[in-house]
């Protein structure tokens, strides 16, 4: 797990009441107009969709340690990839925020392990195509059909793997759909090559560095992830994209923690500041009963 250094942010921390302990740290509870958030010391370990990562270390880490005292211990990747080392304990996890509620099902029941028995809605972002602006192709792609430049010869595009990633399960699926459109079934190979091309597909959390780096002219992107890294982006013109949700991880080993972050996520600062690196905010919708979600959450629902 990486570690999110404690960066100041602009803004002022609400009076403690409450006092509160448990097992291993002394908490207490931060008032402020949306409720509470717990306040104590120490790490939470959040696995979350790579998508985030920008926004969890410059943003959201920061900001959650500035309020609570708690330290985000944040390790990003593909949400399918990250729900099946939580499956094989291969990571021992707090909290999980998957970019696709298809994915939390795989932690759902007996028969999965029973990682995860509710979640919660978070945010929403489309997926759209970020492009490099120094790119020999970035005139063409401001100016046409973004998958007649896609096809040109020399274009190297970026994407995720769909095995790992529901970002890119989306990808196809929004090539397949413009395809349909176009009634050219080639346009899918001719773009995309085979679903898992080496040529093509890398890490969720790489993407983004390699685009600006210059080794890509586009790629694939949820709007946050072009918004927090300046990248110029095109509409596709299909509405497909990220609903993130988020959930305790049964046995979550800093379950005081856990709460804290995820009321953190639903405070006003929290929310304004989701806001503030793309993603669109949606009510914090329930699935699955209230009565598995910790009491400290309750309230986020009602």
């Amino acid at each position: 797990m990486r570690s999110v250094a404690p960066l100041l942010l602009v803004g002022t921390l609400a009076s403690a009441c409450a006092e509160q302990t448990s097992t291993s740290t002394s908490t207490s509870l931060i008032t402020s107009r949306d409720g509470g958030v717990i306040r104590g010391s120490g790490s939470v370990d959040v696995l979350y969709a790579g998508s985030l990562v920008g926004a969890m270390n410059k943003v959201i880490g920061p900001a959650f340690h500035e309020t609570t005292g708690y330290t985000l211990a944040g390790l990003p990747g593909g949400a399918t990839a990250l729900a099946n080392e939580i499956k094989d304990r291969v990571e021992v996890a707090d909290v999980f925020i998957s970019a696709s509620p298809k994915v939390n099902a795989t932690l759902e029941g007996s028969s999965n392990g029973n990682w995860a028995s509710w979640y919660l809605y978070l945010a929403k972002a489309p997926l759209v195509i970020g492009y490099n602006p120094n790119s020999s192709f970035a005139s063409e792609l401001k100016a046409k059909p973004w998958y007649q430049v896609m096809t040109r010869k020399g274009f190297l595009l970026g994407r995720t793997d769909p095995k790992l990633d529901p970002k890119g399960v989306l990808t196809i699926k929004l090539v397949e759909q413009e395809a349909q459109k176009l009634h050219d079934p080639r346009l899918v190979s001719q773009i995309l090559g085979s679903p898992e091309n080496p040529a093509q597909v890398f890490p969720e959390e790489t993407l983004v560095s390699r685009l600006k780096a210059g080794q890509l002219d586009a790629g694939f992107f949820y709007f946050n992830e072009a918004v927090l890294a300046n990248i110029p982006t095109i509409e596709t013109g299909i509405d497909l994209g990220a609903t993130f949700t988020v959930t305790v991880v049964k046995g979550a080993p800093h379950l005081r923690a856990a709460e804290s972050f995820i009321q953190f996520l639903y405070s006003h600062r929290g929310q304004v500041l989701l806001k503030k690196v793309g993603l669109t905010l949606v009510a914090p919708k329930l699935f699955g009963s209230i009565n598995q979600v910790p009491p400290p959450l309750r309230s986020i629902i009602r």
